[in-house]
């Protein structure tokens, strides 16, 4: 594949896990800086060319918690929070997740508002099925790059043609959407550089990614998706390079109140660094990270020897080589197949 822009200079992306600013890190935003959710990370971030996270909360200044299914969790921040994702410069945020409409339809289309007024990118939910399934586009150093974001959480969100809601997809190609997906996937391959696919996929937990996971990220691959941006389980997985193209399995949590599982350890992830040339995949580096006090800081000590155990761990079983570079602070995942 060549790229529209004929561009070689390279590209550097990060993908950040679940950013959710709602509860307890909405209070403590109240008395702090927008840019502390981000702790020591800021100046990690800022280095790249483009930066997508998934928002696992609603931003908005209305509605009520959702109470037309059962629902345990409802997760908002004040509307003028989008100011801290301005302050990370994160371009693009995901929708298609399980709190997208934890406050209702109005909060959702608050929200909808809120990022367009903030020059903030989004996909995977909309005013309408159309809106739900339009693709964020964007340039960065030159390169147009476009995200498409789906669900199979929360069935009963799934927008139509007059109602709002989010892009809801089961995880397989057999269903009967996924003629739809196919075109659009399509059409979006035909503007962009690269194509990035996040898939908020699967329930809480685990490190291994079902079979099922694996089918469908090869089958969007070879549909014409360029990276493959998971998340949901709350704890990373790893990483598959397939046909040149990475999977991010999971990219677990980046920034919330949650309570720490001491098993799971929910509390530790990486900013995920993507770095391609041209039509190439020429560098994948994954750096520690871990929540402590409502932020994200780089993880070091016993905490980074864990996380980046558990990662070398979990590519190995998907047959991908890695390695901690100590000299970078992080762990290079090897981008050829292996």
């Amino acid at each position: 594949m060549a790229t529209l822009s004929g561009d070689s200079t390279p590209l550097r992306l990060l993908f950040l896990g679940d950013v959710m600013l709602g509860r307890l890190v909405n209070q403590v935003l109240q008395q702090v800086d927008v840019t502390y959710p981000w702790g020591n990370t800021l100046e990690l971030l800022l280095q790249a060319d483009t930066r997508i996270c998934n928002l696992e909360c609603v931003l908005a200044d209305i509605g009520s918690p959702w109470s037309l299914t059962p629902k345990v969790f409802h997760f908002r921040a004040d509307a003028c929070k989008v100011a801290v994702l301005q302050a990370a410069r994160i371009e693009t945020v995901s929708l298609a997740n399980n709190h997208t409409l934890d406050f209702g339809y109005e909060a959702l289309l608050q929200m909808l508002s809120v990022l367009r007024r903030a020059g903030l990118h989004f996909a995977g939910a909309g005013s309408n099925r159309l809106e739900a399934r339009q693709p964020a586009l964007w340039e960065a150093a030159g390169r147009k790059l476009g995200l498409l974001a789906l669900t199979d959480n929360e069935p009963a969100w799934e927008a139509g043609p007059e109602r709002a809601g989010i892009w809801y997809m089961p995880m397989t190609m057999s269903d009967s959407r996924a003629l739809e997906l196919r075109a659009v996937l399509k059409a979006v391959r035909a503007q962009v550089d690269w194509l990035i696919v996040s898939l908020h996929w699967g329930g809480n937990w685990g490190y291994t990614p079902p079979a099922e996971h694996r089918a469908f990220a090869h089958a969007l691959i070879d549909a014409g998706a360029d990276i493959v941006y998971g998340h949901s389980s709350h704890v990373v997985r790893g990483i598959e390079i397939y046909r040149g193209r990475p999977v991010l399995y999971s990219c677990g949590d980046f920034v919330d109140d949650y309570a720490v599982d001491q098993h799971e350890r929910n509390d530790l992830s990486f900013i995920f660094s993507i770095e391609v040339s041209g039509s190439q995949l020429t560098r994948l580096q994954l750096y520690p990270t871990v929540i402590r006090a409502f932020q994200a800081r780089r993880a070091y000590g016993s905490d980074r020897e864990e996380i980046v155990a558990t990662m070398l761990r979990l590519c190995t079983l998907l047959g991908t080589a890695a390695r901690w570079s100590e000299q970078e602070g992080c762990l290079e995942i090897a981008v050829g197949e292996v």
